[in-house]
């Protein structure tokens, strides 16, 4: 097993009238990470905690395997960093931007230039990198962000909220772009977001915090365990009130989930309900567009908390 990117122990962090984390003992493998979690549930507070630029009330952290209280100037050199609130110069350029962002993680002014214009190739700025970045975009201004935070070539990017004001074409845009780097690039991503649903398609694990406490931490994969139920999409005149009135008679629970109908088949039912679903499609004369098993998404974990 690869010894974890990011570990913590006991972390505390309390501001008196809000605590923000509380005795956090977290272990956080190299690939993509969502960190999820409600305003508030201390994402952001953990973040600058991991960067040494909030020190912890209590407890232990590392990051890449440098101890914070002891690396922090060097945990910075090997991490890169998006920040969440707007903070770019309206009136500088982004080239010249992530240009002087390379030079301050100690990269030479050349090579500082050819990052800056690969990174920016990259992310789809290629175009745009020498327009003031006060006109662009919430999207544009994202890029930016994400095109500094890998322009030294970090080991590992915290990203907080990365997605946030973006519209829904930008924030596919924006993860794609996330899981590219994890991907493709290779550099480890803590992610953060309160959109759980946004995690589950990009993020290896995920870590869920709520009022600053560890509520779940695992593989993706293991919250999207199959439920049993299977999810139906069929075509033509009412044919959700067609289908369903079939099933129901034929001894299947149905359930209409928007679009979908939810079908619930008993273990004892004598056939196979994939079968029957095709049939009673056919005859009927509806058309059967899918039939899929259905899945727990993250939301449900706080359903179940």
């Amino acid at each position: 097993m690869q010894p974890g990117v990011i570990q913590t122990a006991g972390l505390t962090k309390d501001y008196g009238a809000v605590l923000a984390l509380d005795d956090l003992t977290i272990d956080i493998a190299p690939g993509i990470t969502g960190l999820v979690g409600a305003n508030g549930a201390g994402k952001s507070t953990l973040i600058k905690i991991l960067l040494g630029l909030v020190a912890p009330t209590s407890g232990t952290a590392s990051v890449l395997g440098l101890d914070l209280a002891a690396d922090a100037p060097a945990i910075r050199a090997r991490v890169g960093y998006l920040p969440e609130h707007d903070c770019l110069p309206p009136d500088v350029s982004a080239s010249d931007f992530v240009v002087h962002l390379g030079m301050m993680s100690g990269l030479p002014r050349v090579a500082a230039r050819e990052r800056a214009a690969e990174v920016l190739r990259h992310v789809g700025l290629a175009e745009e990198r020498y327009r003031p970045m006060g006109g662009y975009s919430t999207g544009m201004k994202q890029r930016a962000k994400l095109a500094q935070a890998i322009v030294h070539d970090p080991r590992l990017v915290l990203l907080d909220e990365p997605t946030n004001g973006l519209d829904p074409a930008a924030r596919d845009d924006m993860l794609g772009l996330v899981q590219r780097v994890g991907h493709d690039f290779g550099i480890s991503v803590l992610v953060t977001s309160h959109l759980l649903g946004e995690l589950e398609r990009v993020s290896d694990h995920v870590v869920i915090l709520d009022s600053g406490r560890l509520l779940r931490a695992s593989e993706t994969s293991e919250f999207l365990d199959v439920t049993g139920t299977l999810l139906v999409e069929v075509l033509g005149d009412d044919a959700q009130a067609r289908m369903g009135q079939a099933l129901l008679a034929a001894g299947v629970p149905v359930q209409r989930r928007g679009g979908l109908l939810a079908l619930e088949p008993a273990p004892d039912l004598t056939v196979d309900v994939h079968d029957l679903v095709r049939d009673t499609a056919l005859e009927l004369g509806l058309g059967l567009v899918r039939i899929q098993a259905d899945h727990r998404r993250i939301e449900d974990v706080f359903a179940d908390a």
